[in-house]
């Protein structure tokens, strides 16, 4: 897996833009939109997943405007500065910098056959602002447990591109009538697809952090994932 670094451009600034590409150099890009502990070995774990399906996978550093190419371990010690980044984070120019990244992915000369976005946490709320916002440059979407979705409930009707929700039921961050709250919102909706782990935690996907991995409900969350791009966003 080849790793390098892009640049994008913002009107007040710049930011950095990881970039992964699979073994034939080429294919479909994902944008990898962080969680809170910024782009680490987690988000490159999932890159290396990404990648081996054949995706160009590109990951923004979202925290630019607090710290450049911030980045943590996984602990208990580090979640309260990483909470304190999240504080400080605009949710005005944020998603103006992740459509830009967006932007910048699709005009990479590895891409190719189409591009999507997959955010964990932190970014599964970006993910779903990205969708409302840009549906006409996407082809697939996959929120993983966006703490934030159900604050943006208004905008789903703006959603045309095939999205895919995942929250755990046993999540102590995301109550699970927040949950049913959000699916009710969605449901009966042909581009949506909205799946619950009843034994999942928070960020039970994350396999670099034992204080939240759970493989079992990881494991189906992420087949369902696999099926979903597959489906939306196929490699050719």
């Amino acid at each position: 897996m080849t790793k390098r670094t892009e640049t994008v451009r913002v009107p007040d600034g710049e930011f950095s833009l990881n970039v992964w590409l699979p073994e034939k150099g080429s294919g479909p890009g994902i944008l990898l939109i962080q969680e809170i502990f910024g782009v680490g070995d987690y988000m490159a774990a999932v890159a290396g997943d990404l990648t081996s399906l054949g995706y160009v996978v590109a990951a923004p550093d979202m925290f630019w405007r607090i710290e450049r190419d911030w980045s943590v371990e996984h602990s208990e010690t580090m979640l309260a500065e990483a909470g304190d980044k999240v504080s400080k984070f605009d949710w005005t120019k944020g998603p103006d910098d992740l459509e830009a990244a967006l932007d910048r992915m699709r005009e990479l000369p590895e891409v190719s056959g189409g591009a999507g976005a997959i955010g964990f946490c932190f970014g599964g709320s970006l993910a779903y602002v990205l969708a409302a916002r840009a549906s006409a440059k996407l082809d697939a979407v996959v929120s993983f447990y966006g703490s934030r979705v159900s604050d943006y409930l208004d905008r789903v009707g703006e959603i045309t591109v095939p999205i895919q929700f995942h929250f755990g039921g046993s999540d102590p961050y995301i109550p699970r009538e927040e949950v049913a709250t959000v699916e009710a919102a969605v449901t009966g909706r042909d581009n949506v697809e909205f799946h619950v782990q009843e034994d999942g935690g928070h960020a039970f996907h994350n396999r670099t952090a034992p204080m939240f991995s759970q493989p079992e409900p990881a494991a189906r969350a992420w087949a369902l994932t696999e099926d979903f791009l597959a489906r939306n966003l196929p490699v050719a």
